[in-house]
């Protein structure tokens, strides 16, 4: 007979937290302090919980991870993209986790040069990102950003390309990127709280100089708003931004004179969101002014930059969401969504031309690639589907023709696109809103109700999840799954009005979607509650923690990654990084209306005695977005109160942050844990 292991059981040290003349108690308080060994032994006994529970499966999970890793091209090359007059190429290697950086000069033909090996600069790191690259406009410098810890706090350098030589120049605390004015001397970039991580001020460093006596030129003194330094595509303006939830401002300063003073474009006022770009003598900008809800296109003169001089280039529409634009010399190019779907529009500066690139799909993802050359006559953009790879392509303005530079290749010589279908349904919300879903399947599968299936969504910041290729999800797919994306609202799938009834009082909307998305696949007989599972991370781990607090008899198996699920405790400690500047997404829980709708469905507070699906929580050690400590916490209390013999698992990276492990293949580790716990839950083992 097969021993069971006892999983850990956490102390519980009773901590009263009130306010608003409330108290709620939190047995589980004690786990935010990474610096108690008490603290870092529970994480390690849970792991090791996690391990034992999983090893029936571990020859399944390398089975897993060998046949993710094999579908990958381990000798794989980007698309070139030329800016100022060199060629830049990303490559990986067979059998090396990092990229390496190289450009040519003039052409493809030339001699390559080596810009970073991350693979060398990774050597004896548990964890590495090279956060960003800015090289400067006479081509000899790069300043770049590396993180070896995961939680995003980049040092920044600076290497000279012709050398090869790193100068002792070095900037810690800072968000990664950096851009230089065109005296390739100056260099602007932001800086992070040390507490909080929130962006908050930009600096300016003169090469060859001291860092610590780099000077201030913007202080972001507001809590709920971050702020940001780049240059415009056309090369004129050095800009500064600043951006809350709802609202923001941008000032700029003529990038050949970077000791000049910023001018404030136009100043902030609530709820006016806005962004700009420069061409020729104007700015333009998308805003949601005069009642824009879908936002709207307008221009300016650069002389003239305030909301008062603002002209309609595109009209706010009620069904159209204008989401970017990227501008070349003779053309501009409009990313607009329109009943859930991408559409380049492409437009001429003479006026002589306006129409859209022509996609004819339900479940495709298109959107503006990497477009740094604004002479060019090419437009680079990609495109996916849930049962195509993604290509990069290249549109030319002046012949009308497209050319596929790469679709990415699926190894293993057993992928057809023409075994799968995907399509797009709906669902009818309880309040009787139509909530669209993504889905993709083998054409073998079954739609009897017998069939498996993986519902994922988020909801969250206006983020749409569209649907896009994974080569990782035919592990799933080729094992009788159904995989469904849910677009609830929270996210802007169907517009900003979509995003604005997913959020502060009306958040449970986005639960509530993903519930009724879940009856409506039962109902329709693509599954059923015996082989449904759910999947969210970050704000969609917090969705995932609603769901099985509301309706937990719909799911077999819930996986929340990374999950922001002690709302209410976290959005009242604004020494949290990211707190302060989430109020307009989640509300002010100082504010007794937003703290009594968060108590309604913060999931850590809502866990009561109840049976519960099969759960996996994963989470870093070292996240500054969702800190570890709400996974931990939840999965105590979990544990503490649930009436079933059910699965509860928490895997936390020990060395990893919110984005997971570093390296490219390191990563498919977690994922093949993640595939092997729901395989094994229906009982499938190869």
């Amino acid at each position: 007979m097969k021993k069971t292991i006892p999983p850990p059981i956490a102390n519980k040290k009773p901590k009263e937290l009130s306010i608003h003349n409330d108290t709620r108690v939190d047995n589980y308080y004690w786990l935010n302090d990474k610096e108690n060994p008490e603290v870092i032994d529970y994480l390690n006994a849970e792991n090791a919980y996690t391990k034992q529970v999983m090893k029936h499966t571990e020859g399944f999970q390398k089975e897993l991870f060998e046949e993710m890793k094999g579908r990958i091209k381990e000798d794989d090359t980007t698309v070139p993209y030329k800016l100022n007059g060199y060629w830049y190429i990303t490559r990986y290697e067979t059998g090396k986790d990092y990229p390496i950086y190289i450009r040519k000069k003039d052409t493809l033909d030339a001699a390559e040069e080596l810009l970073f090996d991350c693979n060398m600069m990774a050597e004896g790191l548990a964890y590495f990102n090279l956060g960003s690259i800015s090289i400067s406009p006479d081509n000899t410098l790069a300043s770049f950003s590396t993180d070896i810890l995961g939680r995003r706090q980049y040092t920044l350098r600076i290497k000279n390309l012709i050398t090869e030589e790193i100068y002792p120049d070095e900037i810690l605390n800072t968000t990664g990127g950096s851009t230089w004015a065109n005296d390739s001397k100056t260099l602007f970039y932001s800086m992070k709280e040390e507490v909080t991580l929130r962006s908050f001020k930009i600096f300016k460093h003169k090469l060859h100089t001291d860092s610590k006596k780099d000077i201030e030129v913007f202080h972001e003194k507001d809590e709920t708003f971050n702020t940001f330094v780049y240059k415009t595509k056309s090369k004129k303006y050095i800009v500064i931004g600043s951006s809350s939830t709802l609202t923001s401002e941008y000032r700029f300063v003529n990038a050949d004179t970077p000791d000049g003073s910023f001018k404030i474009f136009q100043k902030r006022t609530r709820e006016l969101d806005y962004s700009i770009a420069h061409y020729n003598d104007s700015f333009y900008i998308i805003a949601n002014c005069d009642g824009a809800t879908n936002f709207k296109l307008l221009k300016t003169q650069e002389n003239l930059t305030e909301k008062k001089y603002w002209k309609d280039v595109i009209p706010h529409r009620d069904h159209v969401l204008i989401e970017d634009i990227e501008i070349f010399k003779d053309y501009l190019v409009v990313n607009e969504r329109e009943n859930g779907l991408n559409n380049l529009r492409i437009m001429s500066w003479n006026d002589q031309e306006d129409y859209y690139l022509p996609f004819d799909s339900e479940t495709y993802t298109a959107y503006i690639g990497n477009n740094p050359d604004f002479d060019s006559n090419v437009l680079r953009y990609g495109f996916n589907s849930l049962t195509s790879p993604s290509a990069v392509i290249d549109y030319n303005f002046k012949t009308k023709q497209s050319e596929v530079m790469k679709e990415q290749e699926v190894l293993g010589g057993k992928f057809r696109k023409e075994n799968y279908i995907s399509k797009r349904i709906w669902a009818t919300a309880r309040d009787g809103a139509k909530v669209p879903m993504s889905l993709v399947y083998r054409k073998d599968t079954k739609l009897d109700g017998s069939s498996p299936l993986l519902q994922y969504g988020y909801g969250s910041y206006g983020s749409t999840i569209d649907p896009s290729f994974s080569s990782l999800r035919l592990s799933l797919l080729d094992r009788g799954f159904i995989y469904a994306i849910a677009h609830v609202r929270g996210g802007e799938y169907l517009g900003r009005p979509w995003y604005e009834k997913g959020k502060l009082l009306f958040k449970k909307n986005t639960f509530y979607d993903f519930i009724d998305c879940s009856k409506h696949l039962i109902q329709e007989k693509y599954t059923s509650n015996q082989h449904l599972y759910a999947y969210g991370g970050s704000a969609g781990g917090m969705l995932m923690g609603a769901i099985v607090n509301m309706n937990p008899e719909l799911y077999h198996g819930i996986i929340a990654a990374v999950p922001f699920v002690d709302v209410v405790t976290t959005m009242l400690d604004d020494s949290i990084p990211l707190t302060t500047g989430e109020y307009d997404e989640w509300g002010n829980p100082n504010e007794i209306e937003y703290y009594n709708c968060m108590k309604s469905y913060s999931p850590y507070d809502n866990v009561i005695d109840n049976e519960y699906p099969n759960m996996l929580i994963t989470t870093g050690l070292h996240d500054s977005q969702v800190q570890y400590w709400e996974p931990a916490k939840w999965v105590a209390k979990l544990r503490d109160l649930k009436k079933d013999s059910n699965k509860l698992l928490l895997h936390t990276d020990m060395d990893a942050g919110h984005g997971g492990a570093s390296g490219r293949f390191e990563s498919l580790k977690e994922v093949a844990l993640e595939y092997a716990f729901l395989l094994d839950l229906e009982g499938i083992h190869c």
